[in-house]
């Protein structure tokens, strides 16, 4: 069964497996994400819930923070506004209804996971930052070049630049997926699912984990 959770990336942290090697982990804090709609064969032509995150304070705070379509989706729903308002695919949903609350623990220790968020923005950046290429040597001759981009091609034929050559530009804020990490440990009572390794996006960052597409 899939399973998904809409969390916040709180920051990296390490523990001690038991046999006291240590492990390097993401602290997300995952849930309650409360069902707002439910997406099914019949009335959408795919299956998905509608989750949201971070619940916002009363009903007149809620409506000056959200746009009218998404205050007036929770109201439908009779949910609590919250900040975040995000759909996750599912291949059955015949279990959830709406108000139901999707929590940390429906994770274990030891599943797959893939995780996507939006990368750290890096601004405006060269070739070597942003795409791993090398610098010319800095020798006598090579000239104010060492960071350049290189060739743009010749001249009379094709006379332009290809396409989808590497040059500098903006970097980083794209949706980005990691795939096939492990849960290493489920805090239910702190809402906290840790998981082996890096993820995208900085502090605070939100995140939607997943199952494993390739696990």
């Amino acid at each position: 069964m899939i399973k998904a959770i809409i969390g916040r990336k709180v920051g990296m942290t390490q523990i001690f497996a038991e046999d006291g090697k240590v492990i390097p982990v993401t602290v997300v804090e995952a849930g309650p994400c409360p069902v707002v709609q439910v997406k099914t064969e019949e009335s959408d032509g795919y299956t998905a819930l509608k989750l949201g995150f971070q619940k916002l304070g009363d009903e007149k705070k809620a409506e000056q923070k959200l746009n009218k379509p998404d205050f007036g989706q929770f109201k439908k729903a009779g949910v609590a506004p919250c900040k975040v308002l995000k759909e996750v695919r599912l291949d059955k949903v015949d279990s959830y209804k709406v108000g139901d609350e999707v929590k940390a623990d429906v994770f274990t220790a030891g599943d797959k996971v893939d995780v996507a968020g939006i990368t750290k923005g890096h601004g405006y950046t060269g070739v070597i930052k942003r795409w791993n290429q090398h610098r010319l040597k800095e020798t006598h001759g090579v000239g104010p070049v060492h960071r350049e981009p290189g060739s743009m091609g010749a001249n009379s034929t094709p006379s332009r630049v290809f396409k989808h050559k590497h040059l500098a530009g903006q970097y980083g804020v794209e949706r980005v997926t990691v795939q096939n990490l492990e849960v290493v440990k489920v805090d239910a009572a702190r809402n906290a699912i840790l998981i082996k390794g890096a993820i995208p996006g900085n502090r605070g960052a939100i995140v939607t984990i997943s199952n494993s597409v390739k696990a």
